[in-house]
């Protein structure tokens, strides 16, 4: 059963029946507005949205970050499936996965971003949303819808932390700006 989470609501990763998950993906899916042209035909634009996985260390330090031109982590805990250009498609339009059971020891938190890397801001995107579903099942446990539309072009997503012997996720849903996580790292390090 998924949880629809709220800004700042937080799940724990623990599987029903106990255990702790082992290998994650987050999802990241959108959809461009269609613009209305001088006769009333829509016209599709092309939309680059860009997730991110940034790992941090116990004391705020970004130890490794999981991008569109960095698909993998040095350790190979966390690897970015690719990059889409546009947002087409059903479902889940870019992917990063996690093998939290590699994650490093000195990694206690796991941030995933989203950035307009062309720079349109989110009033031109809908249907957006992050997703976290547990791999071996192929069970969504979380969804967060990326509502608010406005003028910023990118968004903190959610966190993934080590919680005791586990792991749960926070989902943030703060709006930046941005067209690379590079440039997200201040805004990012007020939710560790």
């Amino acid at each position: 059963m998924s949880v629809s989470l709220q800004k700042g609501q937080r799940v724990s990763l623990t599987k029903p029946g106990g255990g702790t998950l082992t290998r994650v993906r987050m999802g990241l899916g959108w959809d461009a507005v269609v613009k209305k042209g001088l006769f009333g035909k829509g016209k599709a634009q092309s939309i680059d949205l860009d997730a991110s996985c940034l790992l941090f260390d116990a004391g705020g330090n970004l130890a490794d970050a999981v991008w569109f031109r960095q698909l993998r982590s040095k350790d190979g805990s966390v690897v970015h499936t690719g990059d889409n250009l546009t947002g087409e498609g059903e479902g889940d339009d870019e992917v990063v996965n996690v093998d939290l059971g590699k994650v490093p020891a000195n990694v206690t938190q796991l941030v995933f971003t989203v950035n307009s890397f062309t720079g349109q801001d989110f009033s031109q995107i809908e249907n957006a949303f992050c997703r976290l579903v547990d791999e071996t099942t192929g069970q969504e446990i979380a969804r967060y819808e990326l509502t608010g539309s406005g003028r910023h072009n990118a968004q903190i997503m959610a966190k993934v932390a080590r919680d005791g012997a586990g792991w749960s996720m926070t989902a943030i849903g703060a709006i930046a700006n941005g067209q690379t996580f590079q440039h997200l790292l201040p805004e990012v390090k007020q939710h560790l």
